[in-house]
């Protein structure tokens, strides 16, 4: 298909469109229709070619540009925006070029600026970066001039369109039956757990279905910067998203205000989509002011690192001793999951760590599930802190 005869009908198409009122879907279909039947250049095309310029002219229009057939295909798992020219995706863990392209800088703009848009914020040159969401809840990344030399760069990381369960995870190879029915234990007996990992290593996913074991009768309240989390089955569940500064006064409202105001909600239980810095303050001081059972992720590469990660981010927030930190790490957290890629690709949860207290000025772990090559996930050690289930009548 010639992209100057591409590029001419849309160039038609935004001229003739009634932009003075909504427009149903079926109205720019049929415009489009009669401009690609009048079409001297498209003659003698064939019926496919023509169906495929009129899905590409009604995408430009009305969903993501050539982007819309990725968000549709649920065998990609990612989308990397590289400029115009360079879409590369993701499909079952590995990374391909696409052979389609944006036909302008203008329209890969025009594409950033209408998924910022739906979400109230903002993307210019004075805020270059911005995080959003797409409808179905696909994260969203964009950057874009002067930081993006090269272009605007814009990553979409799609989620399932129905939240993964703990079972589908069983069946994966993820992690083992002994492993889940323990960690549905301590969700249900109220143990803070916290799941770390690298990029791309499932925490975000791992969480909602970790999240079905808590009690219907709960009232939770989610707080995350791109609202992704898919809370199932709690009827009181509250849900909170930050909000950066606009150019029209707009304050921010970051993860710190969220977690203060979500305090005096009555929350029984807090999640915290990703802890990133100085708000790991504020969800230690929850959970060690009645808020047990809260469950949250961050990036780290160990479950030993995860532990000094808390203290490096806790201490951006507030200055207090490292000892102090600590005890407050002991205080509140009672469990570490982490997760791995592997070399595979699969996704799988490497250990489960106890928070057992500080010695020698380091936080001390007790291992409970240990991933080793050619065993897979084995238990390894049991809980000393049962005092908890105990209470809740739950036996570990």
């Amino acid at each position: 298909m010639n992209r100057e005869i591409s590029a001419s009908l849309r160039r038609r198409l935004l001229e003739e469109l009634d932009m003075s009122r909504e427009l149903e879907d079926g109205e720019i279909l049929e415009l489009i229709d009669r401009m690609i039947l009048g079409e001297p250049g498209l003659q003698y095309s064939a019926l496919q070619e023509k169906i495929s310029l009129r899905q590409e002219l009604f995408y430009s229009i009305r969903r993501l540009d050539v982007l819309q057939e990725l968000i549709e295909d649920n065998s990609v798992t990612e989308i990397m925006v590289n400029g115009p020219d360079h879409i590369f995706i993701e499909r079952q863990g590995r990374i391909q070029q696409w052979d389609k392209r944006f036909t302008s800088q203008e329209k890969l703009e025009d594409v950033i600026q209408q998924i910022v848009g739906r979400c109230n914020r903002v993307i210019n040159e004075s805020i270059p970066i911005v995080d959003a969401r797409l409808e179905n809840g696909a994260r969203v990344h964009a950057v874009v001039e002067p930081v993006a030399l090269d272009g605007p760069i814009l990553t979409i990381r799609r989620f399932p369109d129905e939240p993964i369960t703990m079972e589908k995870l069983i069946s994966l190879g993820s992690v083992t039956r002994e492993c889940v029915d323990f960690l549905a234990k301590l969700v249900q007996a109220r143990y803070s757990i916290l799941i770390g990992g690298g990029t791309g290593s499932g925490k975000t996913t791992f969480l909602n279905a970790l999240s079905a074991y808590i009690p219907a009768d709960e009232r939770v309240i989610t707080i995350e910067d791109n609202a992704e989390l898919q809370i199932q089955g709690v009827a009181n569940l509250v849900r909170l998203e930050t909000k950066t500064a606009n150019t029209r006064g707009g304050a921010e409202v970051t993860i710190r205000d969220l977690i203060k105001a979500a305090l005096r909600m009555r929350p029984d239980r807090l999640i915290v989509g990703e802890v990133r810095g100085a708000e790991a303050v504020d969800l230690l001081q929850a959970l060690n002011t009645g808020h047990d059972g809260s469950l949250s992720t961050l990036h780290s590469n160990s479950s030993r690192d995860t532990g000094s990660r808390l203290e490096t981010m806790a201490l951006m927030g507030m200055d207090l001793p490292l000892e102090a930190v600590q005890r407050q790490i002991v205080s509140g957290v009672d469990v570490l999951v982490h997760l791995g890629r592997m070399r595979d690709k699969s996704r799988k949860v490497l250990e489960v760590a106890e928070v057992t207290g500080v010695e020698g000025g380091q936080i001390c772990l007790q291992p409970l599930f240990d991933y080793r090559e050619g065993e897979g996930l084995i238990q390894t050690g049991t809980l000393k802190d049962q005092e908890r289930s105990e209470r809740a009548g739950i036996i570990l």
